[in-house]
């Protein structure tokens, strides 16, 4: 969705109209060896990994309000790994198990509870000034 945004922004290359067709679903390999290739050809620098993950944590909070991935979602790709600087980003981190299985265990929270501290924490995050350019 991100490349079809830049498409439609007037960004144009190869290498982003290819992975402006590709399933939210393509290998993250791949969606990275295309990414840094669409950043290449268009003379972009690659952005600071921390920097990029912290944004890539705003917005997956921001899609967890628009109910388009489910809370248990969260529980994977190491988000509550992710180095946040915010006291938003550390709300949001902190209720983010290394499983979904684990909430009760890890979090002590029954699912119910976690679920609707975690989109009030992403609503906090979503709200609170973005940490640069692009969140």
């Amino acid at each position: 969705m991100i490349a079809a945004e830049a498409l439609a922004a007037g960004l144009d290359t190869p290498a982003l109209c290819e992975l402006a067709g590709w399933p939210r679903n393509a290998d993250t390999s791949d969606i990275r060896m295309a990414f840094e290739q669409a950043l290449s050809e268009s003379g972009i620098e690659p952005p600071d990994p921390a920097l990029a993950r912290r944004h890539a944590l705003r917005r997956l909070a921001a899609r967890l309000l628009a109910r388009e991935i489910a809370p248990a979602d969260l529980a994977t790709d190491d988000w509550w790994e992710t180095k946040v600087e915010t006291a938003a980003e550390r709300s949001f981190v902190a209720l983010i198990p290394p499983c979904g299985c684990c909430v009760e265990y890890t979090l002590g929270l029954d699912q119910r509870t976690w679920a609707a501290e975690l989109r009030n924490a992403a609503l906090a995050l979503t709200s609170s000034p973005p940490t640069g350019p692009g969140c």
